[in-house]
């Protein structure tokens, strides 16, 4: 592996693989398959499914955004589930990094919708994975129990294509549209992201005191 490419596989404050809960996980759940390929989808299905996705309360500090942090708190937003699943394939020595776009997006709940006074979510994170000579992008961030409450595509990964999000539900409804891709990184930006925020959404539409998964059953009841 060149100098290059070791960067995408150490761990930092923020991808802390050799943290024991994230040590753990990702033994846990890699499966006993030899092949990287293998080993990656175990491990994306792993946090895209027992890490509920929760779009409130979001924390840009170090200590917020860390993988084992996320492994704590057993919920997250789209990019601390994209470290914890960059930490996994780094424990395992496979190159991931993080990757970043801006997305028009079309679940949200009454109260997201209230307080950003904006469809646009800025930074929206996915993890981008070297396998079989190639960055594969991967988005872990919605858990099988809500794609199946809001009536949409699960994401699934395969390895071997990109796993981005669908741009209809099921049902047809619009659902995703990406606008801007950011670019892929080895660690997060999070000056770059504070900085985007402060300029794009108020401190209060960002911090939303409140249960997410109530709101999507209440979303859901109504609909």
């Amino acid at each position: 592996m060149n100098s290059e490419m070791t960067q995408y596989t150490k761990p930092t404050p923020i991808i802390d693989y050799e943290n024991s809960k994230v040590t753990a996980f990702a033994k846990e759940n890699v499966g006993r398959s030899t092949d990287q390929r293998e080993k990656v989808i175990n491990l994306y299905y792993a946090v895209r499914d027992s890490i509920r996705y929760d779009p409130y309360n979001l924390d840009l500090s170090v200590e917020g955004l860390r993988a084992s942090t996320t492994l704590k708190n057993g919920r997250a937003w789209c990019v601390p589930k994209a470290i914890l699943l960059a930490a996994c394939c780094r424990f395992f020595s496979i190159p991931a990094r993080l990757g970043f776009a801006d997305v028009r997006n079309h679940l949200s709940t009454k109260r997201m919708r209230e307080q950003m006074k904006t469809d646009v979510f800025l930074w929206h994170g996915y993890t981008s994975i070297y396998l079989n000579g190639k960055w594969i992008k991967a988005t872990p961030a919605f858990n099988i129990e809500l794609c199946e409450k809001f009536k949409l595509r699960p994401l699934d990964f395969d390895g071997y294509n990109d796993s981005i999000y669908h741009p209809f539900d099921l049902e047809g409804n619009k659902h995703m549209e990406y606008i801007n891709f950011r670019g892929e990184y080895p660690d997060v930006p999070i000056n770059e992201i504070e900085e985007t925020f402060r300029i794009y959404y108020s401190s209060d539409s960002l911090v939303q005191v409140a249960d997410f998964d109530h709101d999507v059953e209440k979303e859901v009841s109504e609909a």
